[in-house]
């Protein structure tokens, strides 16, 4: 039986991922490091290799040893205010990274992979909501290395006939339903989470960065997307790859913007607790509108998600923040 290694799998997103391809029977292999990632994520029924992306001779052994027809990657850095300090990190291992693993595809003739890429490719997007052929200008280093990747994996496909999908993500968020897995990042960066740590009083306020952006509020505009539905975005894409639909490049987004001040107050709706704001200056590389238009992947591969409603989102991420960080 063929099998999906999954890059990052005991991480947020990955984790989510391997629940979505154990549910529909696939066998799954997980490679981490756990310098970010949870081995307690990891289900007993997925194989697990402790590992960095970037050692060739371990991808090596897991595709001889292992029958693996698709490979899925989360194992970036992903903090843009980290990548603009610490820019050199953020190139070895999401760009050295992603080459060590299309070169072990390429000498073992794995046929897929699913990247996940980012909205921060767009840069300050000139459209709104943003198609996917809008022109790619980063402003962050984070943005710069996935668009790197995307462009190494369109020459590398050329030349060794593997297929890719390209998945942009917007906000990734919320947590599964039964509350077994969620967001938990050390440190946490993400913008739910800390306000759901302001919630429950294990930070006193929550920090919003600018309040003079050119949008209704003047804070920054994001696109919200609930993580089971990136997961089946990622299961979709895979399906249309082993058909033999070529490779394939989607924005992940609800197609609906949300203002920082907006999350907060889902937060204390969702909640019932105080939530204290405090405001600091503007964060470096932060755009002040990223929202998606997912219209291609809707029409070619029938994605929906099935969380539209920022409310609905942060329920399941607060079932799981009062699970996790014991309020």
């Amino acid at each position: 039986m063929t099998a999906s290694l999954v890059c990052g799998g005991a991480g947020y997103i990955g984790s989510h991922m391997v629940r979505a391809l154990l549910e529909r029977g696939e066998r799954v292999i997980v490679l981490d490091d756990l310098s970010k990632g949870h081995r307690e994520f990891v289900p007993g029924e997925a194989a697990f290799y402790r590992g960095d992306i970037g050692n060739g001779e371990l991808l090596d052994r897991i595709f001889r040893e292992n029958t693996v027809d698709a490979v899925f990657h989360f194992a970036a850095f992903i903090q843009v205010g980290e990548s603009v300090l610490r820019p050199l990190e953020y190139y070895e291992n999401n760009v050295t990274g992603v080459l060590r693993i299309l070169e072990s595809m390429a000498r073992h003739e794995v046929p897929h992979i699913v990247f996940s890429s980012t909205a921060a490719v767009y840069g300050e997007p000139t459209v709104v909501p943003i198609p996917e052929d809008l022109p790619t200008a980063p402003t962050n280093p984070y943005g710069e290395t996935k668009l790197a990747v995307e462009k190494m994996l369109r020459w590398a496909s050329e030349a060794h006939g593997f297929t890719y999908g390209a998945l942009r993500y917007f906000n990734a968020c919320g947590a599964i339903e039964d509350a077994s897995i969620g967001e938990a990042h050390n440190p946490e960066t993400h913008l739910i989470p800390l306000i759901l740590d302001a919630a429950i009083g294990k930070r006193k306020c929550i920090s919003v960065f600018g309040s003079d952006y050119d949008t209704p509020d003047g804070t920054c505009i994001r696109d919200y997307v609930h993580v089971t539905d990136l997961a089946r975005a990622h299961l979709l894409t895979l399906d249309a790859l082993r058909r033999g639909e070529g490779n394939k490049t989607y924005n992940l987004g609800n197609g609906r913007g949300f203002s920082v001040n907006e999350v907060i107050e889902a937060c204390r709706r969702a909640t019932g607790r105080r939530i204290d704001v405090e405001h600091a200056p503007r964060r470096p590389g932060d755009p002040a509108r990223l929202v998606a238009s997912s219209e291609r992947i809707r029409s070619e591969l029938g994605w929906t998600p099935r969380y539209t409603s920022l409310e609905s989102i942060v329920e399941t991420a607060w079932r799981w923040h009062i699970k996790y960080r014991k309020a």
